[in-house]
């Protein structure tokens, strides 16, 4: 059993305590430095007051991220397994005139 691991992250100006396998630590400190400078981004960029505006920014921004990594994926594979159609056809086709 792994043991588990005791962190604060501080995000938006506010620390909150984890309890989290060690496995999960450098992804979550990662993804707090990515919204803490997102937020900086964002408040420079734009006039923004509210924290709450500006965390719903960033969320936003990370989750069109992951879905055009899904959509961009998808893509790759429907390329993928199209060629690969055509490769099995000209080897049938190939098989089929040397008989």
């Amino acid at each position: 059993m792994t043991d588990k691991l005791k962190i604060k992250l501080s995000v938006a100006d506010r620390v909150y305590p984890l309890t989290i396998s060690p496995d999960q630590e450098e992804g979550l400190r990662k993804a707090a430095k990515k919204i803490e400078a997102m937020i900086k981004q964002f408040e420079q960029s734009y006039a923004v007051r509210d924290k709450q505006d500006v965390l719903a920014m960033c969320a936003l921004q990370f989750a069109a991220q992951v879905e055009q990594k899904t959509i961009d994926k998808d893509n790759d594979m429907n390329e993928v397994t199209d060629r690969l159609i055509l490769l099995n056809e000209m080897l049938q086709d190939k098989l089929s005139s040397s008989s």
